[in-house]
């Protein structure tokens, strides 16, 4: 799998493969012909809630991380749709942000190459049995069982030790 990460506020490059922009919301001053975008994938972006409450805040990274990975695994459809563009070949997630160690396309980028990813069968930290996020229907019994278990794992880990 190769996968870069760049500002859209770069150039593109000949070597960027597929440029995926991976914000919610469109980059200020940059003109869509400019951006030479194979694709805006919006609903792979943080929510609104977790982008305004992290606010580019590096001592808020580690939690940003966790909550957005929550929020990937449950977005399967979104994520699947990137994973297929890898396939294909190289792909670049642009980001408007400025700080560039701490964004969504960093976290994104961390999240799709496994190191921050609970996702794919391993067991959650309740000892529950693990469910696909990918097959969870909106509003179903497993997507409450699944929010109720990030909602468990997340209070445990807050419990001093």
């Amino acid at each position: 799998m190769e996968l870069a990460v760049k500002r859209i506020y770069e150039p593109p490059a000949p070597d960027d493969g597929q440029r995926v922009l991976v914000d919610r919301i469109w980059p200020r001053g940059v003109r869509k012909e400019d951006a030479a975008l194979t694709l805006w994938l919006k609903d792979i972006a943080p929510s609104n809630a977790l982008r305004k409450r992290f606010g580019h805040e590096p001592a808020r990274w580690a939690e940003f991380q966790r909550r957005y990975r929550d929020e990937l695994d449950l977005n399967g459809e979104a994520v699947a749709e990137l994973r297929a563009l890898l396939r294909e070949g190289k792909v670049t997630l642009l980001y408007g942000a400025h700080d560039e160690a701490h964004n969504n396309a960093v976290a994104l980028a961390s999240y799709l190459r496994g190191s921050i990813s609970h996702a794919g069968g391993t067991a959650p930290p309740s000892g529950l049995p693990a469910i696909s996020p990918t097959r969870v229907k909106i509003g179903s019994f497993a997507e409450s069982a699944l929010l109720w278990r990030l909602a468990k794992a997340e209070v445990t880990s807050n419990l001093p030790t």
